[in-house]
């Protein structure tokens, strides 16, 4: 299926491009053979513009991958993180 359109050719053919972002993903538009927009689905923007439930720091740092890296838990806060 197509997913990049001249911006010629999406003027023209408009109703097949959203058709397109619509049932296979997003579309992406060209300007002078260089990506202008992307065009999506109203689903698939929804879904990338919603608010998403905001980590706290702590938790970012207790999941950090670096061997020997740890978050002490003192009087219910995190205070001392060492790294050895």
């Amino acid at each position: 299926m197509k997913t990049t359109w001249q911006l010629q050719e999406a003027k023209n053919r408009l109703s097949e491009l959203v058709e397109q972002a619509m049932t296979t993903g997003a579309q992406v538009i060209t300007k002078h053979g260089r990506p202008a927009v992307v065009v999506l689905s109203a689903t698939k923007y929804a879904e990338l513009t919603q608010a998403k439930p905001r980590e706290k720091l702590v938790d970012i740092l207790r999941s950090c991958p670096v061997p020997g890296f740890t978050v002490e838990k003192t009087r219910g806060k995190a205070r001392r993180v060492d790294v050895r």
